[in-house]
């Protein structure tokens, strides 16, 4: 009980740690440059202490749960040796927790949303609805291919290097092409990707996958993964409002 109270204080001081430039930076802004006083300050200060305990019981959870999981998971499917199952699982790894990552959710519905306004799209709510809806899709689907091309990678030992520098020429290419309504969106669905959910669990798989794998180095092949989980988005969204418009 005492081990488990010093690491909850542990991670609290952490959290406040990691979250006191912002609280600054606010803080400075509103009070020395606008020269206002914080509106609702009592409720500001209830979020400001959720939000602590939210990042911090957070934490706890990856570094406990998740990422021991993933790790786990990743060795079993290589010592098994059957690529077809490792593969599989990757793309359903990367799918499932981008379908279910929020920061993507709230992107989508807000895009459906800009897009009924400009007319792209009809301005009912069944249309708004499957346009985030097919926009989601299309991200998780290239997250779960991002993920699988990135335990190819590490078990074939490719360089990342030429893959990342070919992914950014396509997109370089397919820019000028695609609509320009769907272009902001596909580049800002490359990072709302990569949040609380699809993060952890997407790095325990490299790790894990490339401490399984006998002459891998965890440091060097490990990582990546959420790279291609950055990448990929910008290409399908880019190749769907091609082929839609």
């Amino acid at each position: 009980m005492a081990r488990f109270i010093r690491n909850l204080a542990k991670g609290i001081l952490g959290a406040i740690r990691d979250l006191a430039p912002i609280i600054l930076v606010i803080a400075f802004f509103q009070i020395v440059v606008l020269q206002q006083p914080f509106p609702n300050l009592g409720s500001v200060l209830v979020g400001l202490a959720c939000v602590i305990a939210g990042l911090t019981l957070f934490i706890q959870g990856l570094e406990s749960g998740l990422f021991p999981l993933g790790e786990e998971i990743a060795q079993e499917f290589a010592a098994k040796g059957s690529l077809p199952a490792l593969v599989a699982f990757a793309f359903c790894l990367g799918f499932g927790t981008t379908v279910a990552e929020p920061a993507l959710i709230a992107v989508a519905a807000e895009a459906a949303d800009v897009a009924s306004e400009a007319g792209a799209i009809l301005g009912t709510e069944s249309a708004r609805a499957e346009y985030a809806f097919n926009l989601r899709m299309v991200v998780a689907v290239s997250v779960g291919a991002a993920i699988v091309i990135g335990v190819v990678r590490i078990i074939k030992g490719w360089p990342i290097h030429w893959l990342i520098i070919g992914g950014y020429v396509t997109v370089t290419l397919m820019t000028p092409f695609a609509p320009e309504e769907i272009v902001g969106v596909a580049y800002d669905s490359g990072g709302v990707t990569t949040s609380t959910i699809t993060v952890p669990l997407v790095a325990a798989l490299g790790i894990g996958l490339s401490m399984a794998i006998k002459g891998r180095n965890p440091m060097i092949d490990g990582f990546g993964l959420i790279a291609f989980a950055s990448l990929t988005p910008l290409v399908f969204v880019l190749a769907y409002g091609m082929v839609m418009s």
